[in-house]
């Protein structure tokens, strides 16, 4: 099994330089965790039609917004502010599925996840999953728009945390923690968004 997985966010990249991007990094099967696989601004990104494209082009494509989407429609899963709670979301027996099916889906293909987020600290990709197969010993590494690689740990989290901010008083564990719930209660969705 491969004990590394790859994320992308299509952003606003055209058919032709989003499919460079996935083989130029030997991408055999997409992942996409948008809860809502549509796009009015970026059609080719629907969920059929990119399907049938990735189809053409010999990449596998499942849909696992159901399990590892960033939005729910269980009013238990907002905070008091009216964001979605990424630590109650992973906690699911639906996310745990879905991460298992990534996991197994290890064992034949090279993964790529996807959303619509350039940066994956804006999106719950980086933010919810990435956290997640880390913590279970899978490695995760963000295609950036510019095709260039970045591992989530230990260079997405030195953005997230950067090394001049940390508090050599306090264990980086909770640092770290904490730094996660900060960005998630700017990048959640948020209800009647």
């Amino acid at each position: 099994m491969r004990s590394e997985l790859y994320t992308i966010g299509h952003c606003n990249h055209g058919r032709e330089e989003f499919l460079h991007l996935l083989t130029q990094h030997g991408i055999t099967a997409l992942a996409d965790v948008r809860s809502v696989p549509y796009s009015r601004r970026h059609p080719q990104y629907n969920r059929e039609t990119l399907k049938d494209w990735l189809k053409e082009h010999g990449i596998a494509y499942v849909f696992l917004g159901d399990q590892l989407g960033g939005r729910s429609q269980d009013p238990a899963d907002f905070t008091a502010q009216g964001y979605i709670d990424y630590e109650r979301l992973k906690r699911k027996p639906s996310f745990q599925q879905g991460i298992e099916r990534l996991r197994r889906g290890l064992e034949q293909y090279k993964i790529a996840l996807m959303c619509a987020e350039k940066d994956p600290l804006n999106c719950h990709r980086g933010l919810l999953i990435a956290p997640e197969l880390e913590r279970i010993g899978i490695a995760v590494v963000h295609i950036l728009a510019d095709g260039s690689l970045e591992r989530h740990r230990p260079q997405t989290e030195n953005r997230l945390l950067p090394p001049e901010q940390q508090d050599c008083f306090s264990p980086y564990s909770e640092q770290l923690h904490l730094a996660y719930q900060r960005r998630a209660a700017e990048a959640a969705y948020r209800k009647g968004v």
